[in-house]
């Protein structure tokens, strides 16, 4: 049986609408498909091939799964593990981020995850808690080859920050190869990318992280993909000062002045997502960093 076998899949008709919504839990998230086609069987059939190829990447790249790559990486204990052409691709975008965001974009920074959980009973950590395992962050000093990664003593890594989005650009691929006349709106988590340029544009509602009752902000989506990165679910209040769960890997401490939440849009999702994630990054500094991608973006603040 599939991975999709052992999930629950629901599907309905939205017929004034004019497609199918089908939907199941992945990647700690409710993940969406709307299909428009007349044929119940062929969109859930789709619905099927998206959902085993999101459980597929979840159960490889989750840190949490012993049988997967990211754990086996975690566990080499400093020596080099083999790894095959999708790691060594998935590695070598993080290695390219890295580069570009002058170390801020880091996958090893995962392991201050240790010390900020942004639970609701946690106190910040310590100065020297944060000192004490920044020696452990830090892209640079993991030797990534074609077919292997080595990482020093202790170091761990974390797909969280492309995962998600490179599950969406691989449904939406699949989806374009096997129906490619089929138009499909991809969803996980508010990450969001299209298979086909539509015949009318798909509607895309943004939630305001500021104001969370007032009305989503519609984004007409004719190409491409959008995603967004924000602190509206894990923040932390100390001494009445919010934490954004954004981390500097090169401080280890919440990331200054940073934006509630930030939307991208791009042609792939997973290039959305980083983008978003940099801006977040950036701080107060979110929107020049934007404006200079030159990238249709929109920046919440409170």
């Amino acid at each position: 049986m599939s991975a999709a076998g052992k999930t629950p899949l629901e599907l309905t008709r939205q017929s004034q609408a004019g497609h199918f919504r089908g939907h199941f839990e992945a990647m700690a998230c409710r993940c969406e498909l709307l299909i428009r086609t007349e044929n119940q069987a062929e969109a859930k059939a789709i619905l099927t091939m998206a959902a085993s190829e999101a459980l597929r990447i979840q159960h490889k790249f989750s840190r949490y799964n012993r049988q997967g790559m990211c754990h086996r990486i975690n566990l080499s204990q400093g020596q080099a593990v083999a790894i095959d052409a999708e790691t060594h691709a998935l590695l070598t975008l993080a290695d390219t981020a890295y580069t570009l965001s002058q170390g801020l974009f880091d996958i090893s920074s995962g392991i201050l995850g240790r010390l900020w959980r942004f639970d609701d009973d946690q106190a910040a950590p310590s100065p020297q808690q944060v000192a004490d395992l920044l020696p452990l962050v830090g892209w640079h000093q993991v030797q990534l080859d074609t077919g292997s990664i080595t990482l020093p003593l202790g170091m761990q890594l974390d797909f969280g920050g492309l995962g998600k989005e490179y599950a969406v650009d691989r449904c939406v691929a699949l989806i374009q190869y096997a129906y490619p006349g089929v138009e499909v709106l991809v969803n996980f988590g508010g990450d969001v990318a299209i298979s086909a340029e539509p015949t009318r544009p798909w509607e895309v509602g943004v939630s305001h992280h500021v104001t969370p009752d007032a009305p989503y902000t519609r984004l007409s989506l004719s190409r491409g993909a959008i995603a967004t990165s924000g602190d509206s679910e894990r923040f932390l209040i100390v001494q009445g000062q919010r934490l954004s769960h954004i981390l500097n890997p090169n401080t280890g401490w919440p990331v200054a002045n940073a934006a509630a939440s930030v939307t991208v849009q791009a042609e792939r999702c997973i290039d959305a997502g980083l983008l978003a994630t940099l801006a977040m990054l950036q701080g107060e500094h979110a929107e020049a960093f934007l404006a200079a991608q030159q990238v249709r973006h929109w920046v919440q603040r409170r």
